[in-house]
């Protein structure tokens, strides 16, 4: 072999992986989490968060009503403890993942009847659990 075509062949491979991660269809640790979230025990998803967990939930009722929740589990703790369970549930209209980023959008129903739209990220950690969420809702954009 060359030093031309070693040369070639190094190149390809620093662009390869220099490319973005394929898209995969579906976020299944996003599914899980909704799923869990909307069950009677909505506490198991502490099981899920990694030692440095950080969250955001941006959560709009519309118009200039928003509720900015944030900050590690203490914070999810009480974001869990004021929720109204069994009222809301979450459903999916579409996901992806992109290496250990997952991404969802969905619909938010309240005892069955659409409420808002929301959008989800999650970064996850090697063992699966969950580093980094992101979470938007809003009445004001529907895709339904």
């Amino acid at each position: 072999m060359t030093t031309q075509s070693r040369d070639s062949q190094s190149a390809a491979s620093h662009s390869m992986a220099s490319q973005p991660a394929a898209s995969q269809p579906g976020a299944s640790f996003l599914t899980t989490w909704f799923a869990i979230l909307d069950s009677e025990d909505a506490d198991r998803i502490l099981d899920l968060i990694s030692d440095d967990f950080s969250f955001a939930i941006l959560f709009s009722t519309g118009g200039d009503g928003a509720t900015d929740f944030h900050g590690g589990r203490a914070e999810m703790e009480g974001y869990l403890a004021q929720r109204e369970v069994g009222v809301r549930t979450h459903h999916l209209l579409s996901a992806s993942t992109v290496g250990q980023d997952e991404l969802f959008l969905g619909e938010v129903r309240r005892h069955g009847e659409l409420e808002a739209t929301f959008v989800a990220s999650a970064r996850l950690t090697d063992t699966g659990l969950v580093r980094r969420l992101l979470i938007g809702r809003s009445p004001s954009v529907l895709f339904s």
